[in-house]
């Protein structure tokens, strides 16, 4: 029992500290940022796990401690129970029961006178002692019966408690049958006042004893009897509480086992955690560069947007002026190809007039070259006196 108690108590000291290792890891992961948890599912997930390990670590914690504590009330209770000698009750009944006898001693008549049978008249006195061994007899029995149903340590108590009833009716006996000194005897049996009383009056005055001696004796015999009864109860609730014990044993072997499991996958998940969170700081930092990255290129969009503005609005400004400028010169083409047409035909006339005046000139000319010839006739057939014939043959030279 003494070792039993020893490691529950080592349990309970081994369990803080398992516990207060377990709790700086708990604390480093619930101080991690919100941040974090909320840009990746995944570390809010191992999160919520890690507080599910740790809920469940905390009721067995708490159910191993309540186990622990009613194991050693009913430790403490069952030796409170073997710590009472059931003896030390029985010898302060006695004890009452002697005051009670001498009270009845000193308030006794003392008018009677003593007789000289005195010294001879207590010898009926073993008789409550005989008719007690019986009673003893069977308060021996008892505990036989009793000792086949109850634990070794209950049997132990109900032993000495046996012994020491029978050895104060052993010793009552020696006393009588030693014979010892008469004076003892008869401050054992009758009181000192008994001197002063008849033989009729110690006679009934023993008798009374005897019955209140044998009343008393039964008396205690039921409780013992009772006491043996609450002794097997008791028993029996020992080896129900020993069996829960060690079912509870089993229940708690088990628990740190499981205990020592979730540890390791806390552990895990933490080293994750770890693992995990540097992952999250390195894609913290890219977030943060591509961010500045980001905020460059949102400043040079807009630079670049009102470049293309103000770049949109010159070449609005430009396809105007190109529209208008083809405008102008579609109306100066225009004006062109009709001028040119103009052109055309007054060319086109000129070369007719110029064609005219050619063939006006050549016939001129062929005037001009036959009036020379006429002239020459003439002034040939004036200088040469040509016939008509001459003549006319000349025209006819002409006209072919």
């Amino acid at each position: 029992m003494a070792e039993a108690k020893r490691r529950f108590s080592f349990e309970e000291q081994k369990k803080p500290q398992s516990s207060k290792t377990e709790r700086p890891q708990g604390q480093r992961l619930m101080n991690q940022p919100s941040s974090l948890s909320q840009k990746t599912s995944l570390p809010v997930d191992l999160l919520a796990k890690e507080e599910e390990y740790k809920r469940m670590n905390a009721k067995l914690e708490a159910k191993t401690a309540e186990l622990v504590r009613q194991a050693e009330e009913v430790m403490r209770e069952q030796n409170e129970v073997l710590s009472r000698p059931i003896s030390s009750h029985l010898s302060l009944g006695i004890e009452d029961e002697k005051e009670d006898f001498m009270n009845l001693d000193l308030q006794a008549p003392s008018a009677r006178q003593p007789t000289a049978k005195v010294l001879t008249k207590p010898l009926p006195s073993p008789k409550p002692h005989q008719t007690a061994l019986p009673s003893g007899n069977r308060t021996k029995k008892a505990p036989k019966k009793a000792k086949n149903c109850t634990a070794d340590d209950v049997a132990l108590l109900e032993d000495f408690v046996d012994f020491s009833l029978a050895k104060t009716i052993s010793t009552i006996e020696g006393k009588l049958e030693e014979g010892g000194t008469h004076e003892n005897i008869d401050d054992d049996v009758m009181p000192s006042v008994g001197n002063e009383m008849g033989s009729e009056a110690q006679i009934r005055f023993l008798k009374a004893k005897l019955r209140v001696l044998q009343e008393e004796v039964n008396r205690l015999s039921q409780e013992y009897n009772k006491k043996d009864d609450e002794n097997a109860n008791l028993s029996a609730k020992i080896k129900e509480v020993e069996e829960d014990r060690a079912r509870l044993q089993r229940m708690t072997n088990i628990q740190r086992s499981q205990l020592e499991k979730h540890k390791v996958l806390s552990e895990d998940s933490s080293r994750k955690c770890e693992g995990l969170q540097h992952q999250v700081i390195a894609l913290q930092k890219e977030i943060e560069s591509l961010k500045r990255t980001q905020k460059q290129a949102t400043t040079n969009h807009s630079a670049t947007e009102v470049r293309l503005n103000r770049a949109l609005e010159e070449a609005e400004k430009f396809k105007l002026e190109l529209n208008k400028i083809k405008q102008s010169s579609k109306d100066s083409a225009n004006q062109d190809h009709q001028k040119m047409e103009a052109l055309q035909a007054e060319n086109k006339k000129l070369e007719r007039q110029k064609a005219e005046l050619i063939s006006g000139f050549k016939k001129q000319l062929k005037l001009i070259d036959i009036l020379k010839r006429q002239k020459m006739h003439f002034e040939a057939a004036k200088m040469l006196s040509f016939t008509e014939e001459e003549f006319m043959k000349a025209l006819d030279w002409g006209k072919s």
